[in-house]
């Protein structure tokens, strides 16, 4: 019986995200929105088609692993330490204002200080795998703030998960020290910088190694069990597996079979990462969302769009070189995407994010990644030009 409930969960999982998914796509916007609403839809707040289960929730958890994994596959580092400091200014700006005004936000509102912690984390995100897509479809990746506004999303992500490391480990063992903290970061800094020390100079070995692989599905279940491994180690030195994962990614961007893995990679996460976002949605309870309900989440997910926003706008005012425009690099770092549904998940996972408040959030996720997209193809029209704020 159990094995037949997990079949028709899949079964309803996975056309659901695929339906959704093309319909959002034609609308030209990311898979993953209707990912989520499809999740919505068919979770116990609205049809009760599917019921999460241990098994289906393992599936999720895979499927988060093989995203970052993929996040960190697409990092390219030679284009992140070109852009330079630059990047690196706005990524900060772009980490410090969402945290400050997402936690400001929330003490005002009377959350105890570790949910407005983690929300503010989660404000820091930035999803590049959007910004990225719109700016391939207009032509743009080679534009000077394209360059500024990529390099700085991953930089987002960098300090992103590490601020995840660190609340997520303050979750886990009540310890709010200033040690406690020091010692979540600086394990979290080192593991990502030994992860780039290596993508940069042992990349070669790697290659070799992979090379000699011949047998069939080799390079993807080899690159695979990498993730995994790295995935593991973090686990196992108190970090989520998912910074793990994300290193490992990175590792394998600089090796020469980098595309084919990216490439072979894409059937396996096409199966799991939309259990991930199906999953997430399922979580979602819209009647909490309801604006004339008593202690309604509506209007606290309608703030936490606009600090959102505005907080990354402000991180466009970064931009000192007198040639790249402010305005596509604060719109580009407007949606939380893919990202931001991580850390939210994490919080509700760790019991630090009430499910009503986890509603909000993805609330917030799902305007971002919806807006800021067709900003920017605004922002890009021929004859707009916004040299400055």
């Amino acid at each position: 019986m159990e094995f037949r409930e997990l079949l028709i969960g899949l079964i309803v999982i996975l056309l659901a995200a695929k339906i959704g998914g093309e319909l959002m796509e034609r609308l030209g916007q990311t898979a993953v929105l209707g990912e989520l609403l499809a999740g919505v839809v068919i979770g116990p707040g609205v049809l009760g088609l599917v019921r999460e289960t241990k098994v289906l929730h393992a599936f999720a958890e895979l499927g988060l692993i093989i995203l970052l994994f993929e996040v960190g596959l697409e990092s390219d580092l030679a284009k992140l330490l070109k852009a330079g400091p630059q990047a690196l200014l706005v990524a900060m700006v772009g980490v410090v204002v969402p945290f400050a005004t997402g936690f400001g936000l929330m003490h005002a509102l009377g959350y105890s200080g570790l949910v407005a912690v983690f929300v503010g984390a989660t404000l820091t995100a930035t999803s590049v795998g959007v910004t990225a897509r719109v700016l391939a479809d207009l032509g743009r990746l080679q534009d000077a703030a394209a360059s500024v506004v990529l390099g700085a999303a991953v930089i987002d992500d960098i300090l992103g998960l590490i601020t995840l490391a660190i609340v997520t480990g303050i979750a886990t063992t009540g310890a709010v020290s200033p040690g406690a903290i020091v010692l979540l970061a600086a394990k979290s800094a080192i593991f990502l910088a030994v992860a780039v020390l290596i993508a940069l100079r042992r990349a070669p070995g790697l290659v070799g190694l992979i090379g000699r692989l011949q047998a069939r599905g080799a390079l993807v279940v080899s690159a695979l069990v990498f993730a995994l491994a790295l995935a593991l180690a973090a686990e196992w030195i108190g970090l989520a597996a998912i910074i793990g994962a994300f290193a490992g990614g990175m590792i394998l961007s600089r090796t020469e079979p980098q595309a084919q893995i990216e490439e072979r990679i894409k059937p396996v996460a096409d199966i799991l990462v939309p259990i991930f976002f199906v999953l997430v949605g399922m979580k979602v309870e819209p009647a909490q969302l309801n604006p004339f309900a008593d202690g309604a989440q509506l209007w606290v997910a309608l703030a936490l769009t606009v600090v959102a926003v505005v907080s990354k706008l402000v991180a466009g005012l970064a931009v000192y070189h007198p040639g790249t425009r402010r305005w596509p690099v604060g719109v580009g770092m407007v949606p939380r995407g893919e990202v931001g549904l991580i850390f939210a998940g994490t919080g509700l996972a760790a019991a630090v994010v009430s499910p009503d408040l986890y509603s909000a959030l993805v609330v917030m996720v799902m305007i971002t990644t919806f807006v800021a997209p067709a900003w920017m193809k605004v922002l890009y029209r021929p004859g707009v030009e916004l040299e400055s704020i």
